[in-house]
């Protein structure tokens, strides 16, 4: 019986507890690996945690350290806007500085040029000795030569310092051209050349002031480069423009020599000395002023055979021509300045001088006041109604010379005709003078044209008393 239980493998007890402890076992095994699973996956996240962790202290770190760098380019950024701003402030506070001084240097300059040119004018009259004439021309000749190169260097101050600004109205080209011919034919005869300019009816938008500088420029710059033939100005329309030509007969550009003759202190080849300037600066100013103007600039220019320059200007419609400057010059001083009254007010006593001596020389009475109070007294004992008051526009004691012509119109009762002298090239004193009835002389005066103009009033308004 015993034997029977300790081998029989067919005891059902012993099978079922086997079995038993077989599904007990591999339940446990699996309860152990979900188990170890679960804390492995619990160590993998408090790793990754951890990990995170350094990384968010590492980018705290370099966020703080980037803030601080961009405080400190921010800080540097300011003191750098603080002083661009200290320099602009300083850079206009300089511009303005500029401004005044080359407004005073312009008139102190040409002041004692002007009383030269009026005395130098004084001993060329036919009256004179033949060497008296001929050293006459001569200073007249250094003079002329002296003014452009001032006006030329003051320009390119003005430019430079932003002084120079447009002030655009509708400008009659016949005027102007007349104008201009009147003061370049005396150089265009020195060198036996013709000057010729085609009378229009075309008024344009520019500046005065600053188109007729331009034009003078290109004229003068034309006589100084031609030998032989003319010069010819002219004026075409070209649909919403007008074109104002300078065409001369000179020895033409070459190509490689189109950029360079509009830099400063740069001439064209020539083989002769310039009449006026000679250094260069003419057509410098001639591109920076049409820059300024917006107003487009061309060159056309054959070797052998001649030069176009030319100036493009919005047109502004058909004017009617003046009828005191369709003429020539010499029809403008063919009436006598006999025994004409002229009262001439300056605070400058060359210029008194120069002016007297002038006067006399065209067989004029001349009457020399410095300030206003001179001026009361002579019309307190005033016997007689002047014929035309010259009068310098800045005079002592801050008073302007229109105040002068005003004082004297209301005394006698009378329009009399002005001329107001300055050397203040702007806009807005060309128009105050005009405004008051004045007709405008820049200095230096060129006294060819002072006794024309002399002569055109006087005789208009002989005509409109008559």
């Amino acid at each position: 019986m015993t034997e029977q239980l300790r081998g029989d493998p067919l005891d059902p007890r012993l099978a079922d507890s086997r079995d038993d402890l077989e599904r007990e076992n591999n339940k446990l095994r699996k309860i152990n690996a979900a188990l170890i699973q679960r804390v492995e996956k619990s160590m993998d996240q408090q790793a990754n945690a951890y990990s995170l962790f350094q990384t968010a202290i590492t980018l705290e770190s370099q966020v703080r350290g980037r803030t601080e760098e961009l405080k400190n380019a921010l800080s540097r950024l300011e003191r750098t806007n603080d002083e661009l701003l200290a320099a602009r402030d300083a850079a206009e506070r300089a511009n303005r500085f500029k401004t005044r001084f080359f407004t005073a240097v312009g008139h102190d300059l040409l002041q004692p040029l002007h009383a030269a040119r009026l005395t130098c004018s004084a001993l060329a009259e036919p009256n004179g000795t033949p060497q008296q004439q001929r050293l006459a021309g001569r200073i007249e000749h250094a003079l002329t030569t002296i003014e452009e190169l001032l006006i030329s260097i003051l320009d390119i101050s003005k430019l430079e310092a932003g002084a120079m600004s447009p002030s655009l109205r509708s400008v009659p080209l016949n005027d102007m051209f007349a104008s201009l011919a009147l003061d370049i034919e005396p150089l265009a005869r020195e060198k036996n050349l013709s000057l010729t300019w085609r009378q229009n009816n075309f008024a344009v938008i520019s500046d005065p002031q600053m188109l007729r500088r331009i034009v003078q420029n290109l004229l003068a710059n034309a006589v100084q480069y031609t030998q032989k033939g003319g010069i010819k100005l002219a004026a075409r329309r070209r649909g919403g423009h007008v074109r104002i030509e300078v065409w001369d007969t000179g020895p033409g550009i070459p190509p490689t020599q189109r950029e360079l003759i509009f830099e400063e202190f740069r001439r064209a080849p020539s083989t002769d000395r310039p009449l006026i300037g000679g250094f260069g600066l003419g057509l410098s100013i001639v591109q920076r002023m049409a820059e300024a103007l917006n107003h487009p600039l061309g060159l056309c220019s054959t070797v052998g055979h001649g030069t176009r320059f030319s100036i493009s200007a919005p047109f502004a419609g058909t004017v009617q021509q003046s009828a005191s400057l369709t003429g020539t010059a010499s029809h403008a001083v063919s009436y006598g300045l006999n025994d004409s009254k002229v009262v001439v007010i300056d605070n400058d006593t060359a210029v008194l001088e120069a002016m007297q001596s002038l006067l006399q020389s065209w067989q004029c009475e001349a009457y020399l006041l410095r300030d206003l109070g001179e001026l009361e007294e002579l019309i307190s004992t005033l016997s007689f109604v002047p014929d035309i008051v010259l009068a310098d526009y800045h005079l002592d004691n801050d008073t302007c010379g229109i105040t002068a012509v005003d004082l004297l119109r209301t005394a006698t009762g009378r329009f009399i005709p002005a001329v107001v002298v300055t050397a203040d090239h702007t806009a807005r004193t060309s128009d105050e003078v005009r405004a008051n009835g004045c007709e405008l002389l820049l200095k230096p005066v060129k006294p060819a044209e002072l006794r024309a103009l002399i002569t055109h009033l006087v005789s208009r308004a002989d005509g409109a008393a008559s």
